[in-house]
């Protein structure tokens, strides 16, 4: 175009540019591998290595939760991301095909440029609580 971006026509009504076509990922382990979890803030906090656009988010765990579902909440500068929290649904190692999906706002999908990121557990299993948690941010750098 005029500006010298360089942009593909998808449907014939869609442009996107190359960078946001790149979607690539961060996963962050929030625990060890094997120490039952537990109720918190700020598990993990991280700050975000360039500017980054939310396109979806994934948390598993290598011990399921029991008795009650596991729910993660993601903050960039205090404040949630998610206007849906993350949840892995009991028996589950993963939040792909929770019965509550993710839904991000609040303060994402736009995720500032050293922003600090901090990753909360606000509900673990009540007969068994998960061990091993990771959360995987996916979308691509912001330009």
């Amino acid at each position: 175009d005029a500006d010298g971006d360089i942009s593909f026509d998808k449907t014939g009504t869609t442009q996107a540019t190359v960078e946001s076509l790149r979607t690539e990922h961060m996963l962050i382990a929030c625990s060890d591998e094997s120490t039952s979890l537990t109720v918190g803030v700020r598990k993990v906090t991280f700050r975000m290595p360039y500017a980054f656009t939310l396109t979806a988010v994934r948390a598993s765990v290598n011990v399921a939760p029991t008795g009650a579902i596991l729910t993660v909440d993601i903050n960039e500068a205090g404040a949630t991301i998610l206007t849906t929290k993350l949840t892995i649904d009991i028996g589950d190692k993963t939040s792909v095909g929770a019965a509550t999906a993710a839904v991000i706002g609040g303060a994402g999908p736009a995720l500032a440029d050293d922003a600090e990121i901090t990753i909360d557990v606000d509900q673990i299993g009540s007969t068994a609580a998960g061990a091993g948690l990771k959360v995987t941010l996916i979308g691509y750098k912001t330009v």
